[in-house]
């Protein structure tokens, strides 16, 4: 509690540092099963810019096998993990107990893209372990272990990329893996304070912005139509959209 009020009181008093990347890039907000709008983003990215995509691939979209396959057949592109992903791999891992969870917030379209049918948002225990079955099966075992192995976050300069956020009181090598994939309540209500910038999805927002040491990417792309890059090159931030 008292690091907290002393944290905020701080923030108060000092200026956000300049963004101050290692070189140019571009991140990409949460894509959610729209492959359709990430292909069409990644052409109009200039060709030799090294690309990040923040997480949440799969659920509420159509499309999150395609997305997926794309994505892992594309290492030049570096594949955060989001919550989603992480929620698809405790599926995997104990079907009964992540799977009602899971189905809830979009795994019943990541089934269907990947043919596996014959559940809903509320199936339970054997039904949930056969599509557990289907689903190992129709994913494959590389595609499951490049899932596993995703990084939680991506640096470069002054600028730490991951898919929720982060403590804003913790040092940003020092972050927990809940708050870099789930975000932090005090995220939105103060900047780090050491001279960190964080750039990240999975808030929905309106209108992408870069302000008060965060950048925020997530358009809700699976209900919006909207798919947000950032490309990041010096101290300016140039918004695209699919």
């Amino acid at each position: 509690m008292l690091r907290s009020w002393l944290a905020k009181l701080l923030a108060r008093s000092q200026p956000v540092a300049p963004l101050s990347p290692g070189g140019p890039f571009c991140a990409i907000g949460d894509i959610h099963g729209r492959f359709d709008l990430l292909t069409r983003l990644l052409t109009k990215l200039e060709p030799e810019l090294q690309v990040i995509c923040v997480g949440d691939y799969v659920d509420r979209g159509e499309h999150s096998a395609e997305v997926l396959r794309f994505l892992q057949a594309h290492p030049e592109i570096t594949c955060l993990m989001g919550n989603h992903e992480q929620m698809l791999l405790s599926f995997l891992d104990d079907p009964k107990a992540a799977g009602p969870r899971w189905l809830r917030y979009g795994g019943l379209q990541t089934l269907a893209s990947f043919g596996v049918a014959g559940v809903s948002d509320t199936s339970q225990g054997t039904d949930l372990e056969k599509a557990c079955e289907a689903l190992t099966a129709a994913m494959g075992e590389d595609l499951i272990t490049w899932l596993r192995r995703l990084p939680l976050s991506w640096r470069s300069g002054n600028i730490f990329v991951t898919h929720a956020g982060c403590d804003p009181t913790v040092p940003v090598d020092e972050q927990s893996a809940s708050h870099l994939l789930w975000g932090h309540p005090e995220f939105f209500k103060m900047p780090l304070q050491d001279g960190n910038w964080v750039l990240h999805g999975h808030t929905i927002v309106d209108a992408p912005s870069a302000e008060a040491g965060r950048i925020s990417i997530d358009t809700g792309a699976f209900a919006t139509g909207r798919l947000t890059a950032a490309v990041v090159k010096g101290q300016a931030v140039e918004f695209l959209q699919a």
